[in-house]
């Protein structure tokens, strides 16, 4: 997978590829979970709104700090050599959707309530799966091919640049 036009190849373009994964997935996910919980309305949206600039700062950080080290761990133990890219992508996506909805299924609440309680844990098998579903299904239909495509877009451009200078 490393070199892949649809992947980031160094630090900065990580960083856009997870800035763009981040934006997209907390502005879906938090409306469409909020909007289960509390019903589907203009102030509902509007105090989800208020949320989501610090739910996205906990998911990046859950990303950088908790999410990618334990994926980075795992994915080798379940993948094969000839596995192709999107059974990678697939697995990756799984993993890390799979730690980030656990971790963000209590943090989320906690946000989102303004007060850390036992609620999330007690209710933990019932909103969790649902969350996971939510997450899941926008990452891997909405927020990873956009990330992707922009990926392809960027070293498309960059390798035009490259080949009229070696012209």
């Amino acid at each position: 997978m490393h070199g892949d036009t649809r992947l980031p190849r160094n630090g900065k373009e990580g960083i856009l590829f997870l800035l763009i994964i981040s934006i997209i997935s907390v502005n879906t996910i938090a409306p469409i979970i909020v909007g289960l919980e509390r019903g589907f309305s203009k102030e509902v949206y509007i105090d989800t709104l208020k949320v989501i600039p610090f739910m996205w700062m906990i998911v990046v950080l859950s990303v950088r700090l908790v999410a990618g080290p334990i994926v980075g761990k795992v994915m080798p133990k379940f993948m094969g050599q000839t596995d192709g890219f999107n059974a990678r992508i697939l697995l990756n996506t799984l993993l890390n959707v799979t730690v980030l909805s656990i971790l963000l299924s209590i943090i989320g609440t906690w946000v989102g309530t303004k007060q850390i309680s036992l609620d999330p844990l007690k209710n933990f098998l019932h909103i969790w799966p649902r969350n996971f579903g939510i997450a899941f299904w926008i990452e891997l239909l909405v927020a990873q091919p956009i990330a992707r495509f922009a990926m392809k877009t960027l070293h498309a451009r960059q390798d035009r640049k490259t080949e009229s200078v070696n012209a």
